[in-house]
């Protein structure tokens, strides 16, 4: 069962909320999106503690998300039309497309992909249209603009030859990433639609199907009952065929590992030879101290996954409520990893998804006289330039890669933000 904010309100749940905290709920129900699962409702948020609960926090909006400005221009509105045009333009204040999202729609000569991403030569994503939402909304979602009614594009995609034709086309795609949304809100029929495509055999580059999935912290049962054998013999068949299956499982906290459902979802996964690397960002008030991530990292590990990302927050919704300064960030980040062993080492971070690529904050240290960031690109739009280390003024306000002063020459490829399609889409001709 899951909980839309209309139907939040009318449940047992809603009356361990104070009067106060009800009507900011539904003032920033308004804003940001709400859907939350029985079993995270039931399972993971602690009722008696609900101030310091990190998962609470996680699906539940606060009054702090919305500034000063933006909560009395919402709560002074006089009019249905008022408050629409308040909220319209609060949405648009808050970045829906952080990193330039947008500029990674491909096309085929005049034929645009609305449901793909193509950053890096190797990797596409593809948005299924019925896996656009998920079991629970986290508050920080970076995709929130995904699940609200906005005159934004949404990254979307009903048709199997929109998937077949781009990555038919592109033969040096080697991993598809299904994403969202929550690809494993989907039925079956639905994913299993998709994962045949892949497996045609045009499509035999295609050595790696990633699916990115909250489900398993937020829905587990997902990979249990009758649907999960389903779920499981497909994957286990698609394996056997010859191409990877891996879960980019996102995990919060530490609680989200801990209940029997997950455990057993799991081992399941395993068993049928899927690959599940754990992975989420740095949160402020969830999962900002160095405790949090040795623990979660651990588990990962002694359940048999491989940890995989620390992200930085990126610069979208509440992000100033949510965000830590970089510099802390690599603090964590460091503490944490020199206190687990080289088997949670695989993981990688602070990384800060951006419009050029993913940046890896390295170090601080001290050059020409002054404090400076190192960075490096592990994912860029100009695969030349991965891997080479490059300077940043130390800057302890910053929070995200635009609020730093990058060095030349590697200053001007950020500002020009260029991309790696461009000049290619100008000669493509377009598949039948």
């Amino acid at each position: 069962m899951f909980f839309s904010i209309s139907k939040f309100l009318r449940s047992t749940y809603a009356k361990r909320l104070s009067t106060t905290e009800l009507t900011d709920l539904k003032f920033l129900t308004k804003i940001f999106p709400f859907k939350v699962s029985q079993y995270v409702l039931d399972e993971l948020v602690d009722w008696d503690n609900l101030d310091d609960d990190p998962i609470y926090r996680l699906v539940f909006p606060k009054r702090e998300m919305l500034s000063e400005d933006h909560w009395q221009l919402l709560k002074t509105v006089k009019s249905t039309d008022e408050e629409k045009r308040a909220i319209k333009l609060i949405r648009r204040q808050l970045n829906p497309h952080p990193a330039g999202q947008k500029n990674n729609i491909p096309t085929i000569g005049r034929r645009v992909f609305g449901g793909i991403q193509h950053k890096y030569k190797e990797t596409v994503l593809f948005f299924p249209a019925q896996g656009q939402t998920c079991h629970s909304y986290c508050t920080y979602c970076f995709r929130w603009a995904q699940f609200v009614k906005m005159d934004e594009h949404k990254f979307k995609s009903k048709d199997k030859k929109d998937l077949f034709d781009y990555l038919s086309y592109h033969k040096e795609v080697t991993d598809i990433l299904i994403t969202g949304g929550d690809p494993m809100y989907m039925p079956n029929n639905n994913l299993f639609d998709y994962l045949d495509v892949i497996m045609k055999p045009e499509l035999d580059h295609i050595h790696s199907i990633r699916i990115g999935t909250k489900s398993l912290a937020f829905y587990p049962q997902r990979f249990l009952g009758d649907e999960g054998d389903k779920l499981l013999t497909k994957f286990n068949e698609i394996i056997r065929k010859g191409k990877n299956i891996t879960l980019m499982a996102h995990f919060s906290h530490l609680k989200e590992f801990q209940t029997q459902k997950v455990a057993k979802a799991v081992k399941r996964l395993r068993c049928a030879g899927v690959i599940i690397r754990t992975q989420a960002p740095l949160i402020r008030g969830i999962n900002d101290s160095p405790e949090d991530w040795r623990d979660m990292w651990k588990k990962s590990v002694r359940m048999g996954m491989i940890p995989y990302y620390m992200f930085v927050e990126r610069d979208t919704g509440a992000h100033e409520y949510f965000s830590v300064p970089l510099y802390k960030v690599y603090r964590i980040f460091t503490k944490a990893y020199s206190q687990v062993s080289g088997l949670a080492k695989t993981v990688r971070g602070p990384s800060m998804s951006a419009l050029p690529g993913k940046v890896l904050i390295v170090g601080v240290t001290e050059a020409d006289g002054e404090k400076k960031f190192v960075l490096k690109f592990i994912q860029c739009r100009q695969p030349e330039l991965i891997n080479k280390p490059f300077f940043a003024k130390y800057n302890e306000q910053a929070t995200w890669l635009n609020e730093l002063e990058i060095e030349s020459p590697m200053n001007e490829y950020i500002e020009n933000k260029a991309s790696i399609f461009e000049e290619d889409d100008m000669e493509i001709e377009e598949v039948a």
